[in-house]
């Protein structure tokens, strides 16, 4: 399944400037929106700034590792959907990043056709948490709304008999 590109922002957080930079350029020419950080500071300060669909981190970052950033971007948004690679990955890391809120875990060396796919996956899990957000505005809506009107017919009802 092709993935609609169009507004899609990715966000890449890396620490190797060359692998970060190389991922936003392949993300870039299938037609995302991409940037790099090449810190987790950076990286949450990006995010704090721009709205993304999905966020790709590394896991061995200087000062802030993936794990902290995975933790501060969903204490800022609970959504979003965040993919961590790493080249240092064992299954206790990855265990503990998907109790943290990972959607992902993949291991470098990355293959390009495989992240695709995956990024697929995670823009389409972003694109489904945002409609359920919606139905439950319009149920809230509903819910506020179908007693508000009852009783304005109510009230409207007898005021007419008057």
């Amino acid at each position: 399944m092709a993935f609609d590109t169009q507004g899609v922002r990715i966000l890449v957080v890396d620490d190797d400037k060359e692998l970060a930079d190389g991922l936003v350029e392949y993300l870039s020419d299938l037609g995302y929106s991409a940037v790099a950080a090449y810190s987790g500071q950076e990286g949450l300060n990006r995010f704090e700034n721009g709205a993304f669909q999905l966020v790709i981190t590394d896991l061995k970052m200087p000062e802030m590792d993936g794990i902290e950033f995975l933790e501060a971007v969903k204490a800022r948004d609970r959504q979003a959907v965040v993919m961590v690679i790493t080249g240092h990955g064992t299954i206790e890391s990855a265990v503990k990043a998907t109790k943290k809120g990972a959607y992902d875990f993949i291991t470098k060396p990355v293959k390009m056709e495989e992240l695709e796919v995956i990024i697929n996956r995670a823009l389409e899990r972003h694109r489904l948490y945002r409609q359920l957000g919606v139905f439950r505005g319009l149920t809230l809506a509903l819910i506020i709304s179908v007693p508000l009107w009852l009783i304005l017919g109510i009230v409207f009802a007898v005021l007419w008999k008057r």
